[in-house]
């Protein structure tokens, strides 16, 4: 039994001295069996986070024309970009609806001729009672003697302005507004084609 205990303590030093040999010296005394033992651990994360979601949109003013006595028109645009959002409204006063109406309560209060020179202020309206051969009135005349009046003073005609269509009936403001706007559109739709 002592003798086992000997030959555990032998082993034991063996393998003290083994492993100082090895601590000391790199290289591998002859008759040990020398192993070598490395730990190495790395670690790398890397996390990325992305958030997709849709632009803040523009949101064109809302121009109420629902109510038909109103002698407007409502023009409104917005455009949204990934960078820039705008959005712009204007309204615009139809002259011929406004002549309309005017002409309306002219002669609903009893006004006829009154009523008849304020649709005569529209060019189209002047040729075709001239041609119907019931001119409009000139300065308190009706009839025949108007229509002297008018000839002698045909530099007072209404006349065509040549703008007629959509423009035609705008003011200079209400065109520089329209401009405006179409300015603003037009570098707004370049923004998006880029």
């Amino acid at each position: 039994m002592n003798r086992n205990i000997f030959n555990i303590v032998l082993v034991l030093l063996g393998m003290t001295f083994a492993s100082v040999a090895y601590a000391q010296d790199a290289s591998c005394p002859d008759g040990y069996i020398c192993t070598k033992s490395d730990t190495s651990t790395s670690a790398n994360t890397e996390s990325t986070t992305t958030v997709i979601s849709p632009p803040p949109s523009a949101i064109s003013p809302s121009i109420n024309s629902s109510n038909s006595d109103l002698c407007t028109i409502g023009v409104a645009g917005a455009v949204q970009t990934q960078i820039l959002g705008i959005s712009a409204g204007t309204v615009f006063t139809e002259e011929n609806c406004l002549r309309l109406k005017n002409a309306k309560v002219l002669y609903d209060m009893g006004m006829k001729v009154a009523a008849v020179s304020v649709m005569c202020e529209d060019p189209g309206v002047f040729d075709a009672m001239m041609n119907a051969g019931t001119p409009c009135p000139y300065d308190g005349l009706v009839g025949a003697e108007a229509r002297a009046a008018w000839m002698a003073n045909q530099d007072k005609q209404p006349e065509e302005d040549g703008k007629g269509g959509f423009m035609g009936g705008m003011n200079e403001a209400e065109k520089s507004t329209l401009g405006g706007v179409g300015a603003v559109g037009g570098i707004l739709l370049l923004l998006l084609a880029l």
